[in-house]
């Protein structure tokens, strides 16, 4: 089995049993949903405790247990066909310059971590629609300056 046939058997079984990402994160409890809910769809791994829990929610063999333990091949074509996706690959190109500028000028020459990293997704109401709200907190991670010599900065931290 590939993983992308374990993903989809999942998925099949979320839909015929009913369940709400929300139940499954539940259920398996250990992490952020968000990554519970992206090794469910193969792009993140879950620790053997959780892959565990999930194999016994979904009935999965023991060999589907382990692939879930596995480290898997992140990522996705780009650009993203997902309208929803897109959307976030949009916000990137357009205002990644900017973030890129406020973060260096707050913290320094580095970039924010994709793996020390939260995120956290919530509903705001709003009489117009509601909006999604995401959150996200990532360690800065200064560049490293190679080579430095005395009275040059090992770090790219903020100067003083």
């Amino acid at each position: 089995m590939k993983r992308e046939e374990l993903t989809e058997k999942i998925l099949d079984i979320k839909r015929e049993k009913g369940w709400t990402w929300k139940h499954i994160t539940n259920e398996i409890g250990g992490m952020s949903p968000v990554l519970v809910v992206g090794a469910l769809l193969g792009q993140m791994k879950l620790v053997k405790p959780l892959a565990k829990a999930a194999a016994e929610l979904f009935g999965l063999t023991e060999a589907e247990e382990r692939m879930l333990n596995e480290v898997p091949y992140r990522g996705t074509p780009m650009p993203p066909t997902d309208p929803l996706i897109y959307r976030f690959y949009e916000m990137v190109m357009v205002n990644g310059p900017a973030w890129k500028a406020l973060i260096e000028e707050e913290f320094g020459d580095g970039i924010m971590s994709a793996i020390d990293f939260d995120i956290e997704i919530g509903r705001l109401e709003h009489p117009k629609g509601d909006r999604v709200k995401i959150a996200m907190s990532g360690k800065f991670l200064p560049y490293k300056y190679y080579g430095a010599e005395q009275g040059t900065p090992e770090y790219g931290f903020k100067e003083a």
